[in-house]
Protein backbone atom coordinates (compact mmCIF):
# COMPACT_ATOMS: atom_id res chain seq x y z
CA UNK A 1 0.00 0.00 0.00
CA UNK A 2 0.77 3.48 -0.85
CA UNK A 3 1.30 5.01 2.40
CA UNK A 4 3.91 7.19 4.21
CA UNK A 5 4.12 8.60 7.98
CA UNK A 6 4.71 11.81 9.37
CA UNK A 7 6.29 12.27 12.70
CA UNK A 8 6.34 15.90 13.97
CA UNK A 9 8.92 15.92 17.02
CA UNK A 10 10.21 18.16 20.10
CA UNK A 11 12.65 16.65 22.32
CA UNK A 12 12.07 13.01 21.72
CA UNK A 13 15.42 11.50 21.49
CA UNK A 14 14.02 8.71 24.00
CA UNK A 15 11.16 8.16 22.36
CA UNK A 16 11.77 7.76 17.90
CA UNK A 17 14.27 5.11 17.52
CA UNK A 18 11.45 2.46 19.53
CA UNK A 19 8.95 4.37 17.63
CA UNK A 20 10.18 3.78 14.13
CA UNK A 21 10.98 0.08 15.37
CA UNK A 22 7.25 -0.52 16.06
CA UNK A 23 6.08 1.10 12.77
CA UNK A 24 8.17 -1.05 10.66
CA UNK A 25 6.79 -3.82 12.59
CA UNK A 26 3.17 -3.33 12.25
CA UNK A 27 3.22 -2.14 8.81
CA UNK A 28 5.60 -1.03 5.32
CA UNK A 29 5.43 2.39 4.84
CA UNK A 30 6.64 4.06 2.15
CA UNK A 31 8.54 6.66 3.84
CA UNK A 32 8.84 7.86 7.53
CA UNK A 33 9.24 11.81 7.57
CA UNK A 34 10.56 13.16 10.61
CA UNK A 35 10.34 16.88 10.86
CA UNK A 36 12.32 17.73 14.14
CA UNK A 37 12.22 20.96 16.37
CA UNK A 38 14.77 19.95 18.57
CA UNK A 39 18.36 21.60 19.50
CA UNK A 40 19.94 18.86 18.44
CA UNK A 41 20.07 16.39 15.58
CA UNK A 42 18.84 12.67 16.29
CA UNK A 43 20.10 11.41 12.62
CA UNK A 44 23.03 9.69 13.90
CA UNK A 45 20.96 7.48 15.61
CA UNK A 46 18.09 6.98 13.34
CA UNK A 47 18.03 4.40 10.63
CA UNK A 48 18.48 5.45 6.75
CA UNK A 49 16.55 3.17 4.85
CA UNK A 50 13.15 4.92 4.18
CA UNK A 51 13.83 7.74 6.81
CA UNK A 52 13.41 11.29 5.77
CA UNK A 53 14.61 12.99 8.64
CA UNK A 54 14.73 17.58 9.03
CA UNK A 55 15.83 19.33 11.42
CA UNK A 56 14.55 22.67 11.74
CA UNK A 57 16.84 23.05 15.06
CA UNK A 58 14.19 25.61 17.15
CA UNK A 59 10.64 24.92 17.52
CA UNK A 60 8.48 26.23 15.09
CA UNK A 61 5.63 24.38 16.00
CA UNK A 62 3.40 21.44 15.01
CA UNK A 63 1.30 22.70 12.65
CA UNK A 64 4.06 23.76 10.13
CA UNK A 65 6.09 20.29 10.84
CA UNK A 66 2.81 18.64 9.44
CA UNK A 67 2.71 20.64 6.71
CA UNK A 68 6.50 20.45 5.62
CA UNK A 69 5.75 16.77 5.92
CA UNK A 70 2.57 16.55 3.64
CA UNK A 71 4.80 18.90 1.23
CA UNK A 72 7.63 16.39 1.19
CA UNK A 73 5.56 13.09 0.66
CA UNK A 74 3.68 14.60 -2.22
CA UNK A 75 6.45 14.89 -4.34
CA UNK A 76 7.20 11.31 -3.56
CA UNK A 77 4.13 10.78 -5.15
CA UNK A 78 2.44 9.04 -1.64
CA UNK A 79 -1.58 8.85 -2.03
CA UNK A 80 -2.22 8.08 1.64
CA UNK A 81 -0.75 9.63 4.62
CA UNK A 82 -0.93 8.93 7.84
CA UNK A 83 0.53 11.60 10.76
CA UNK A 84 1.25 10.61 14.21
CA UNK A 85 2.77 11.72 17.89
CA UNK A 86 6.91 10.95 18.48
CA UNK A 87 6.09 9.87 21.96
CA UNK A 88 4.37 6.43 21.79
CA UNK A 89 1.02 7.79 22.77
CA UNK A 90 -0.14 6.49 19.63
CA UNK A 91 0.20 2.51 18.95
CA UNK A 92 1.43 1.80 15.78
CA UNK A 93 -0.30 -1.83 15.88
CA UNK A 94 -3.58 0.33 14.91
CA UNK A 95 -2.42 1.45 11.51
CA UNK A 96 -3.47 -1.23 9.50
CA UNK A 97 -6.79 -1.85 10.63
CA UNK A 98 -7.03 2.16 10.56
CA UNK A 99 -6.08 2.02 6.80
CA UNK A 100 -8.48 -1.08 6.00
CA UNK A 101 -11.59 1.18 7.45
CA UNK A 102 -9.81 4.55 6.08
CA UNK A 103 -9.72 2.66 2.48
CA UNK A 104 -13.42 0.47 2.59
CA UNK A 105 -15.08 3.58 3.73
CA UNK A 106 -13.24 5.88 0.82
CA UNK A 107 -12.15 8.10 3.26
CA UNK A 108 -10.38 11.67 3.51
CA UNK A 109 -9.74 11.84 6.63
CA UNK A 110 -10.02 9.10 9.89
CA UNK A 111 -9.43 10.62 13.10
CA UNK A 112 -8.26 8.31 16.05
CA UNK A 113 -10.39 9.68 18.12
CA UNK A 114 -9.97 9.04 22.13
CA UNK A 115 -13.85 9.67 23.06
CA UNK A 116 -15.38 6.61 21.08
CA UNK A 117 -17.54 3.93 23.19
CA UNK A 118 -14.31 1.42 22.79
CA UNK A 119 -11.66 4.09 23.37
CA UNK A 120 -9.14 3.42 26.17
CA UNK A 121 -7.25 6.62 28.00
CA UNK A 122 -3.75 4.98 29.95
CA UNK A 123 -2.33 7.13 31.78
CA UNK A 124 -3.22 10.53 32.27
CA UNK A 125 -3.74 12.02 35.27
CA UNK A 126 -6.86 14.09 36.02
CA UNK A 127 -5.80 17.45 34.74
CA UNK A 128 -4.88 16.24 31.32
CA UNK A 129 -8.42 14.30 30.66
CA UNK A 130 -9.92 18.01 32.06
CA UNK A 131 -7.75 19.90 29.71
CA UNK A 132 -7.98 17.53 26.85
CA UNK A 133 -11.48 17.44 27.18
CA UNK A 134 -12.65 20.87 27.32
CA UNK A 135 -10.82 21.44 24.04
CA UNK A 136 -12.85 19.35 22.44
CA UNK A 137 -15.69 20.20 23.96
CA UNK A 138 -14.81 24.19 22.56
CA UNK A 139 -13.84 23.02 19.63
CA UNK A 140 -17.26 21.06 18.90
CA UNK A 141 -19.28 24.14 20.05
CA UNK A 142 -17.91 26.56 17.80
CA UNK A 143 -16.71 24.65 14.63
CA UNK A 144 -20.38 22.24 14.74
CA UNK A 145 -18.58 19.13 13.27
CA UNK A 146 -20.02 15.53 14.56
CA UNK A 147 -16.78 14.13 15.52
CA UNK A 148 -15.69 14.03 19.45
CA UNK A 149 -12.15 14.34 19.00
CA UNK A 150 -10.83 17.44 17.19
CA UNK A 151 -7.35 17.59 18.83
CA UNK A 152 -5.89 14.02 18.27
CA UNK A 153 -3.03 14.00 15.95
CA UNK A 154 -3.54 10.17 14.95
CA UNK A 155 -4.68 10.57 11.78
CA UNK A 156 -5.06 9.26 8.11
CA UNK A 157 -5.51 11.46 5.36
CA UNK A 158 -6.37 11.08 1.46
CA UNK A 159 -4.06 12.72 -0.96
CA UNK A 160 -6.68 15.23 -1.95
CA UNK A 161 -7.77 16.32 1.34
CA UNK A 162 -3.89 16.87 1.73
CA UNK A 163 -3.56 18.95 -1.25
CA UNK A 164 -6.25 21.49 -0.09
CA UNK A 165 -4.99 21.35 3.23
CA UNK A 166 -1.41 22.14 2.01
CA UNK A 167 -3.45 24.92 -0.16
CA UNK A 168 -5.06 26.83 2.58
CA UNK A 169 -2.32 26.46 5.09
CA UNK A 170 0.31 28.49 3.91
CA UNK A 171 0.59 30.64 7.24
CA UNK A 172 -0.65 28.35 10.27
CA UNK A 173 -0.73 28.41 13.85
CA UNK A 174 1.99 26.79 15.35
CA UNK A 175 -0.67 25.09 17.75
CA UNK A 176 -2.05 22.11 17.73
CA UNK A 177 -5.03 24.20 17.21
CA UNK A 178 -4.26 23.29 13.51
CA UNK A 179 -5.80 19.59 13.96
CA UNK A 180 -9.11 21.31 14.56
CA UNK A 181 -8.52 23.65 11.62
CA UNK A 182 -8.29 21.08 9.38
CA UNK A 183 -11.20 19.05 10.36
CA UNK A 184 -12.87 22.30 9.38
CA UNK A 185 -11.72 22.87 6.55
CA UNK A 186 -12.24 19.27 4.98
CA UNK A 187 -15.58 19.05 6.67
CA UNK A 188 -17.01 22.15 5.22
CA UNK A 189 -15.64 21.73 1.73
CA UNK A 190 -17.60 18.09 2.01
CA UNK A 191 -14.62 15.80 1.95
CA UNK A 192 -15.68 12.65 3.82
CA UNK A 193 -14.49 12.51 7.80
CA UNK A 194 -14.57 9.68 10.26
CA UNK A 195 -13.62 8.09 13.46
CA UNK A 196 -12.37 5.44 14.92
CA UNK A 197 -11.40 4.40 18.13
CA UNK A 198 -8.19 4.06 19.59
CA UNK A 199 -5.58 3.30 22.79
CA UNK A 200 -4.02 6.22 23.98
CA UNK A 201 -1.32 5.70 26.34
CA UNK A 202 0.23 8.47 28.21
CA UNK A 203 3.97 9.29 27.39
CA UNK A 204 6.40 7.38 29.41
CA UNK A 205 9.23 9.60 28.51
CA UNK A 206 9.83 13.58 28.63
CA UNK A 207 7.58 16.01 29.14
CA UNK A 208 4.14 16.94 27.91
CA UNK A 209 4.07 20.79 26.05
CA UNK A 210 0.04 20.75 27.07
CA UNK A 211 -1.06 22.99 29.74
CA UNK A 212 -3.73 25.87 30.63
CA UNK A 213 -2.27 28.59 28.76
CA UNK A 214 -2.12 26.55 25.98
CA UNK A 215 -5.98 26.06 26.34
CA UNK A 216 -6.34 29.31 26.62
CA UNK A 217 -4.91 30.16 23.27
CA UNK A 218 -6.45 27.21 21.42
CA UNK A 219 -9.55 28.64 23.06
CA UNK A 220 -8.64 32.30 20.83
CA UNK A 221 -7.63 29.96 17.66
CA UNK A 222 -11.24 28.34 17.74
CA UNK A 223 -12.43 32.02 17.54
CA UNK A 224 -10.20 32.77 14.38
CA UNK A 225 -11.45 29.65 13.38
CA UNK A 226 -14.98 29.95 14.12
CA UNK A 227 -14.81 33.48 12.11
CA UNK A 228 -13.25 32.14 8.95
CA UNK A 229 -16.06 29.25 8.59
CA UNK A 230 -18.83 31.46 10.10
CA UNK A 231 -20.81 31.67 7.52
CA UNK A 232 -21.02 27.55 6.79
CA UNK A 233 -21.07 26.94 10.45
CA UNK A 234 -24.48 28.99 10.97
CA UNK A 235 -26.05 27.78 7.69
Amino acid sequence: MNFGIIIPSYNEEKNILSLVKNIRKSSNPKFIVIIDDSKKSMQPYLPKRNIIYIHRKKKLGRGSAVILGMKILIKKKIKIFIEMDADHSHDPFEIKKNLNIFNKKKLDLLIASRYEKKSQIIGWPLRRRILSRLANLLAKFFLKVPINDYTNGFRIYSRRSVLRVIKNFKKTTDEFIILSEIVAELYYANYIIDSIDTKFVDRKFGKSSVNFNLLIKSLFGLLLIFFKYRRKILN
